[in-house]
């Protein structure tokens, strides 16, 4: 009797270190398996987001000198601490919707190889209000040569985001560079003086933390190729120049704007003033209708909505269509393909004609830019230097003798 007393005590407590053991351990976290490495997309706000809008109150009488957009003292107090931060940007079917375009303050298009278009973001007022969420920027890609002609308008060492770009590739079996040295983008990049470690302004991301720049293959919702994923959080890219000594001044205390030459702006034509050109349309290559581009004019809001290859161009963020206030057409001279690879190269100094699309109306004009460090500049038939309205301002580069349609409603 004494034996089987002692047995049930024995099988209670076992029942009730049993219960306790459960309720504890059901609610840790599961373990994760071993060597499984599956990063959380983080969908959170950015941490600065959680500024609240009330900080930026104030009347609108700061100047972009980028685009001319009038902001509060406290946006500029924001920006005013850092340079321009140009941004690669791919227009692959693959990477739509980009992120974060809708941020910039100028963005430039132009073929980047097969007849693809490639955006690079000008980021610097528009993005001193916070960004909806971290990796605004993307998909991130590689650098091309033309463009670091139009980043080195923005200061001598502009704060350029890429991943990897054209570069000498070498024959294996005869160990010679296969790419045309005009092509190569990161030898120049290193020839310019972007990667001296006074001035260390290049954001390529091969060079950077994870936190800085990082793959979301399923972000917009579907698995693409892994060229389409990098994404980018402009926060972090500025906090990491500004490790490197390189915020508004670099570590010799020269200013990036010291030699920075801004565009001329105006206010917006009043609506009995504008025109009625309401639709602007053209191809990049004749026949590659995915890269095809139409900016219908919305005359109310004085501004163009963009359509990326017959489809609503919208930006991921936000999931509203982007729109401009100008639309700068630049003809130049395309060459190529100059090697192997496929490198294409545009004529970026020098001049040539252009049209300017703002307040409903069309400007035939010419563009001119002296060196590659100096400004480009836009002129009307007399030779006059046009005032763009302020707002998003959209470089489409095309080959010259493209063929640009532009109808009045």
């Amino acid at each position: 009797m004494k034996n089987k007393r002692f047995w049930l005590i024995g099988f209670g407590l076992y029942l009730l270190s049993m219960g306790s053991s459960y309720a504890f351990f059901s609610h840790l976290p599961p373990k994760q398996e071993e060597g499984v490495v599956s990063p959380v997309v983080e969908k959170e706000s950015s941490p600065s987001a959680k500024k609240s809008a009330y900080f930026f109150r104030g009347p609108r009488d700061q100047e972009c000198p980028i685009n001319g957009v009038k902001y509060t003292k406290e946006q500029r107090e924001v920006w005013e601490k850092r340079r321009p931060l140009l941004v690669m940007i791919e227009n692959h079917l693959e990477s739509r919707p980009q992120s974060g375009l809708s941020r910039a303050d100028v963005v430039y298009e132009a073929v980047a190889e097969g007849g693809i278009t490639r955006f690079m973001g000008v980021f610097y007022c528009a993005a001193a209000e916070p960004a909806p969420r971290k990796y605004d920027l993307g998909p991130v890609r590689s650098a091309r040569t033309y463009f670091l002609d139009w980043a080195s308008e923005y200061a001598d060492y502009p704060l350029y985001a890429h991943v990897g770009g054209a570069n000498c590739s070498r024959d294996p079996a005869t160990g010679r560079c296969t790419t045309d040295p005009r092509a190569q983008a990161l030898e120049q990049i290193e020839r310019y003086g972007w990667l001296d470690r006074q001035h260390w302004s290049d954001m390529n991301q091969f060079a950077l933390p994870y936190r800085v720049c990082r793959r979301e293959p399923e972000r917009t919702g579907r698995t693409v190729a892994t060229e389409h994923t990098m994404y980018c959080d402009s926060e972090a890219l500025w906090q990491e120049a500004e490790k490197r000594g390189l915020a508004a001044q670099d570590q010799s205390g020269n200013s990036w704007d010291a030699d920075f030459r801004p565009w001329k702006f105006k206010d917006g034509a009043p609506l009995e003033q504008r025109g009625e050109i309401n639709e602007i349309s053209f191809d990049f290559w004749r026949g590659y209708r995915d890269y095809q581009v139409r900016w219908q004019y919305d005359k109310e809001k004085n501004q163009y909505l963009r359509f990326n290859g017959g489809q609503p161009h919208q930006d991921f963020l936000t999931g509203q269509q982007l729109a401009a206030k100008v639309i700068v057409i630049q003809f130049t001279r395309e060459i190529g393909p100059v090697d192997s690879h496929k490198h294409l190269l545009y004529r970026t100094i020098g001049q040539g004609k252009a049209l300017v699309f703002q307040d409903g109306k069309v400007i035939k004009a010419s563009w001119r830019k002296k060196s590659r460090q100096q400004r480009t500049i836009f002129s009307d038939a007399r030779g006059k230097e046009i005032k763009f309205n302020r707002g998003l301002i959209w470089i489409e580069v095309l080959p010259a003798g493209n063929q640009v349609s532009y109808e009045a409603s």
